[in-house]
């Protein structure tokens, strides 16, 4: 007779009598939400689109899992926190992951193993030198902007597009791995893509640890921007981002695709005294106050805006540059933008159209911190890039279940954690008859009304 190797764990004893769990339940998982996975997925179909940029090179004849069962299981995975390719060894035979896969819960066959899973992202990395990886790639990238176009049921009339680099740690022998001094180790720059309205993922691209330079931000631009007027030529699109992406060549691109855009701008000399006398107005006002309220002891924060006219010696014209001052009890403060906006406030430039691209640190930190996207430890560069994709395609289906399914019942846009953890991390016992597949929810559970109203939900989409 075998042993019986499964832990016993005995807690404190409650009314005399004593309290015991194992691991012996059987049929059970702890994430049956991930059933609401498949349905976002319908809605997405970014594992689709994916999947199919992928060519399949295996031999048929020894293929259990198609490829897009195995981006599928790993996609999922990811989604609901487990971000290791380890984790697919127990997770195959997980009853809420094999049926949020397409397959029966018991009697289905496993899923893919861990050594399957690297073989797959590492496969990228083996095709290289013929060239078909960075098609892939290419295709993938694709995949991602094909997903946000149809996630709109009619064109929408303005897109922001919120761009932002992130730092990924790298360690050991990894290639294109770059020192960067700004963050004082060696890393990789993800470039992220997001519309800053909704939130929604549009790109996120694998880059080397160093800063992108203004040709390689227009090439991105050359090519994403052309892809969206062709879905939508009458979309206006408006382009934000930080300091280090206002260079000459992405203002040039701008004017030329009609694309609008408020892009920090770094202080130097000559921008700081032209902003010189609105300081000295706002230091003024902020001593008069002081000596007002000197009894309360209490300062409140001087702001002031102004604009004007520049142009840096690189800049094929000059353009609207908007400065803030700022005078408080820890000091002063001077902020740029740069703007081709020409009838909006300063005031509005600054405060409501730049300051807005500060959702996008929750943007970035759902894909990054509650995904894991920054796991890109492999020493191939094509096989990291792969797998920022498959994070990627994590982040667009907590982001259609919870935009989709949890804010049209009420929900108010959480992050993906929470999600996680009382949407998808639900334990169920599975049971699994001759015509049906049961799961079976914690009576307790109280949820149990939001789930059948995102469940209806998604079956509304497709009725």
């Amino acid at each position: 007779m075998g042993q019986n190797n499964q832990p016993v764990l005995c807690f404190a004893r409650i009314s005399g009598k004593k309290v015991e769990a194992d691991f012996e339940g059987g049929n059970v998982t702890s994430d049956g939400g991930a059933l609401f996975l498949r349905e976002a997925e319908k809605k997405a179909g970014v594992i689709r689109r994916i999947s199919s940029a992928v060519q399949d090179h295996r031999d048929s004849r020894y293929v259990d899992h198609s490829l897009e069962d195995l981006v599928s299981q790993r996609v999922f995975q990811i989604a609901c926190g487990y971000e290791d390719a380890n984790d697919s060894n127990t997770l195959r035979r997980d009853p809420g992951i094999k049926a949020a896969c397409g397959r029966l819960p018991i009697t289905g066959e496993d899923l893919a193993s861990q050594s399957t899973m690297t073989r797959l992202e590492n496969g990228i990395a083996h095709r290289r030198k013929q060239g078909i990886s960075r098609r892939e790639l290419y295709e993938m990238a694709k995949g991602f902007v094909d997903t946000f176009i149809a996630s709109y049921e009619a064109a929408p009339e303005q897109i922001i597009l919120d761009v932002d680099d992130t730092e990924d740690p790298t360690h050991g022998d990894q290639e294109q791995t770059r020192f960067n001094a700004y963050y004082g180790e060696h890393c990789y720059l993800p470039l992220h893509i997001y519309e800053g309205q909704t939130g929604k993922l549009i790109l996120a691209l694998l880059r080397p640890g160093q800063r992108p330079t203004g040709n390689q931000i227009r090439s991105i631009l050359k090519r994403l921007v052309p892809y969206l007027k062709a879905a939508w030529p009458q979309v206006e699109i408006f382009l934000r981002a930080d300091s280090h992406f206002s260079a000459p060549e992405v203002h040039s691109f701008c004017d030329e695709a009609g694309v609008y855009f408020v892009l920090g701008q770094g202080s130097n000399p000559v921008l700081k005294e032209k902003a010189a006398p609105l300081l000295e107005t706002a230091q003024a006002l902020f001593e008069q106050q002081q000596q007002q309220q000197q009894e309360e002891e209490v300062s409140q924060t001087i702001r002031l805006f102004t604009q004007f006219s520049y142009q840096a010696d690189s800049w094929e014209r000059p353009l609207r540059v908007v400065a803030k001052v700022e005078v408080s009890p820890e000091g002063k403060n001077l902020r740029f933008v740069v703007t081709n906006l020409q009838s909006s406030p300063p005031s509005f430039v600054y405060s409501v159209a730049y300051c807005g691209r500060g959702r996008m640190e929750g943007y970035i930190k759902n894909h990054k911190t509650f995904l894991h996207s920054d796991r890109t430890s492999c020493t191939d560069f094509y096989a990291n890039h792969f797998r920022l994709f498959l994070h990627s395609a994590a982040y667009v289906l907590l982001h259609t279940l919870s935009e989709y399914g949890l804010q049209r019942v009420g929900w108010q846009p959480v992050q993906f954690n929470t999600i996680q953890n009382r949407i998808l991390k639900v334990g169920a016992k599975v049971q699994e008859w001759k015509t049906k597949v049961e799961f079976h929810f914690p009576t307790s559970f109280p949820l149990k009304r939001v789930f059948s109203r995102l469940l209806y939900q998604f079956m509304a989409a497709y009725s």
